[in-house]
């Protein structure tokens, strides 16, 4: 378990920061960052180190096989990938939740720009995390009430930055491997390199290091049932993505037109029927698998595209990149060298290497 030393000297870096915030913040600013704090906290204090886990006669058979897998996987992240070595999914914590926060996204009624929030750290975002289900639930009743979009959804795993040990959690523990070393190197990824305020950067540098990262796992430690199985994964994953770019370059082309606001929401309804119906034809074809319905259990908006693009858009840029420099060091070392210069000119150089087109230059929508 963590030592009172640690923890001690943990609850003080992230109060500092939760201080400093609050000298800018309204009161619902210090309620949030207050709750932030507590849920951070205890996170931290359920964790204890995956060797007691392992260790403890009354630890279940099941559960003792993830954690040694994850033990596994943690190893490969270092030794393999060039990924930190420190105390991070090392621990692990039970939690009575299925998720470890929800997060709100919130977008304009006729715009696909997601409203940011800023934060100490992290930069702006463009979501707003609760570790308590009712917190995000009421805190997008009342960004709906303002008129906005709104989709609230259930986070498995999230990464500090490095400043804290982030543990290996019940939420995700129990994915097949592939999927767990996905996760655990995207997150180390955030690790490595973050910009603060360009998710775009982040998310897709992290992607583009979990996908190489799970092929070279695959390949040392995988079977060809588990190459089979992530593969599967892996069409699905692209199936989906790719039905959700294409409803949301039809959303865009809708908001960007001259037609009236009427008819735009006609559209708009229209296309994420469409969205819903085309659903339904891949999962047909995927033999009735349903790993996506959560992305249904709210009436969709425009808050659930409104990210979609971030996780994905510098990804081809992040593949050449490695190509080019020969491997995870060198990508590295180029990607550090990228977070240092300004959004507008690493986007532009991306879009270079990845040879691709850089979109019309889109503001985020304000906070409300």
């Amino acid at each position: 378990m963590m030592d009172r030393f640690k923890l001690s000297k943990t609850k003080r870096r992230l109060l500092l920061a939760i201080a400093a915030a609050a000298c800018l913040a309204s009161c619902s600013g210090i309620n949030y960052y207050a709750q932030a704090a507590h849920g951070q906290l205890s996170l931290l204090a359920d964790a204890r180190p995956v060797d007691d886990w392992l260790a403890d006669a009354s630890t279940d058979a099941k559960l003792r096989e993830r954690l040694a897998s994850a033990r596994q996987i943690r190893r490969f992240a270092v030794e393999h990938l060039g990924l930190p070595d420190n105390a991070s999914y090392r621990n692990y914590a039970a939690l009575k939740r299925p998720y470890v926060l929800w997060n709100v996204v919130a977008a304009p009624e006729l715009s696909l720009v997601p409203r940011e929030w800023c934060f100490p750290v992290a930069g702006c975002v463009n979501y707003r995390g609760y570790y308590a289900k009712q917190g995000a639930l009421d805190f997008a009743r009342e960004l709906r009430a303002g008129g906005d979009d709104v989709q609230v959804g259930g986070v498995p795993a999230y990464s500090t930055l490095g400043w804290f040990n982030d543990p290996l959690i019940s939420t995700f523990i129990h994915y097949p491997d592939a999927e767990l070393a996905r996760l655990i190197f995207h997150e180390l990824s955030h690790q490595v390199v973050y910009a603060p305020g360009d998710s775009q950067f982040n998310e897709s540098f992290a992607s583009a290091v979990e996908e190489a990262g799970v092929e070279r796992w695959l390949a040392a430690h995988g079977n060809d049932a588990m190459r089979a199985k992530y593969a599967a994964f892996s069409v699905r994953k692209a199936d989906f993505i790719g039905l959700l770019l294409k409803i949301r370059r039809a959303l865009e082309q809708n908001y960007a037109s001259a037609a009236p606001v009427e008819q735009k929401r006609a559209a708009k309804a229209r296309l994420f029927q469409q969205l819903t119906n085309e659903y339904q034809e891949l999962k047909r074809n995927w033999g009735g698998y349903a790993g996506y319905d959560r992305f249904f259990a709210e009436p969709l908006s425009n808050a659930h595209l409104a990210s979609v693009a971030t996780y994905n858009d510098f990804v081809p840029a992040f593949r050449a990149l490695r190509a080019r420099e020969g491997g995870f060091p060198g990508l590295y070392a180029a990607v550090r060298e990228l977070a240092g210069l300004s959004q507008e000119e690493r986007h532009r150089r991306l879009h270079q290497i990845g040879g691709t087109t850089a979109p019309p230059k889109a503001r985020a929508a304000p906070q409300q």
